[in-house]
């Protein structure tokens, strides 16, 4: 199979996306547009026939002061990670990059190397020897995305401990996703822990609402996300970063993003940002005020945000990151013990992968992110 590769427009881009039953929302053309400090490319790959066969969101960060470039394709490129020729796709795009300016090459093959079930990860979390999630016999491990991790490898590509060097966002390499594809509704809630199902009922009991906002919303919503911020000690980013991700992927498709509030008594106490592309439905950002706890809002609104994915013919629901650890001493322990209790499965990928295209620049980049 002989394939080419070159820029696409992003309506070819955004087609290609559509006719797929999902693909990650860091690879929709939008998704550059709320990187706004990274320079975007659409990058298309054609068969014999020229037929678009695959498609990638590339962003480049200028390094400073000079004029080359990172290159990096979150949670792509989209393309047949499982093709023999697994070269003929990739090398291509390398040559491709490093035209561009590119030094360094950054991706993150949406292929996925094991899971584990809710009932495995909390036998590990019961067993005093297990600290991570890797420790834990995975409940389904597909061969193939060991085969793809040797093959890059063979390539040249490579993999630090930490993923290695890179700007801005870094996608987690452990995830946690409900399965909702031929299962009913009732099957979903019953694979839910007892607490999560109690709380669920206390919620409900004490009058919590869940309703969607929309864009007028978003300084409320921000104002619960930096009281989040407070309490968890993070950076939170900015209302104008929202108010750009609202307009530009609600453009791009006007059910791209959504969101939700947890309502009690007339006060706002949870909300939520949901994102959908095809069949995937993202839990994205999550927000609670220092009160009212005890009414459970994040619980209803996770079960009202699951149900309308259900209800869109979604195939997964995604929590998104957790850390591996098991260790209840661990601060991140917290956001596994809560996903867990949904019922869903623990999902790990290959991970992100660097190609050094000049290899001195590429260990300064390296140098200068270890010492941030």
């Amino acid at each position: 199979m002989s394939l080419t590769l070159r820029t696409i427009s992003r309506e070819q881009h955004l087609a290609y996306i559509q006719s797929l039953p999902s693909a990650s929302h860091c690879q929709v053309p939008a998704w550059a547009d709320v990187k706004t400090e990274w320079r975007s490319e659409s990058l298309g790959w054609f068969d014999r026939n020229g037929q678009l066969v695959g498609a990638g969101l590339v962003l480049y960060r200028q390094l400073p002061k000079i004029k080359r470039y990172l290159a990096y394709l979150p949670e792509g490129p989209v393309i047949n990670w499982y093709a023999p020729n697994l070269e003929d796709w990739l090398q291509p795009m390398l040559a491709h990059l490093k035209q561009q300016g590119a030094f360094s090459v950054k991706m993150g093959p949406p292929v996925v190397i094991r899971r584990w079930d809710a009932a495995a990860i909390k036998a590990g979390i019961q067993d005093p020897d297990v600290k991570r999630l890797r420790d834990v016999e995975a409940t389904h491990i597909e061969p193939r995305a060991f085969e793809v991790s040797d093959r890059l490898r063979k390539m040249g590509w490579q993999q630090g401990e930490d993923g290695g060097a890179g700007f801005g966002d870094v996608q987690p390499r452990y995830v946690f996703q409900v399965p909702l594809a031929d299962r009913s509704l009732d099957d979903v809630l019953k694979g839910f822990n007892q607490l999560w199902r109690r709380n669920i009922k206390k919620a409900d009991k004490a009058g919590v609402e869940v309703v969607q906002g929309g864009y007028d919303d978003l300084a409320e919503w921000q104002r619960l996300y930096e009281v989040t911020a407070e309490r968890d000690r993070f950076r939170p980013r900015p209302l104008s970063y929202f108010q750009r991700m609202w307009t530009v992927l609600n453009n791009e498709d006007p059910n791209r993003m959504r969101l939700y509030f947890a309502r009690h008594e007339g006060e706002n106490v949870a909300a939520a940002t949901m994102l959908i592309v095809g069949g995937h439905v993202w839990y994205s950002y999550g927000a609670s005020a220092n009160h009212k706890r005890e009414v459970r809002p994040s619980n209803a609104m996770q079960w009202r945000m699951l149900r309308d994915a259900y209800a869109m013919g979604a195939t997964v629901y995604d929590l998104r990151g957790i850390s591996d650890s098991l260790d209840e001493t661990d601060h991140l322990f917290g956001l596994i013990q809560f996903k867990v209790g949904t019922g869903g499965e623990a999902v790990e990928y290959v991970g992100e992968w660097d190609f050094p295209l000049n290899k001195l620049l590429h260990k300064a980049l390296d140098m200068y992110m270890s010492r941030r």
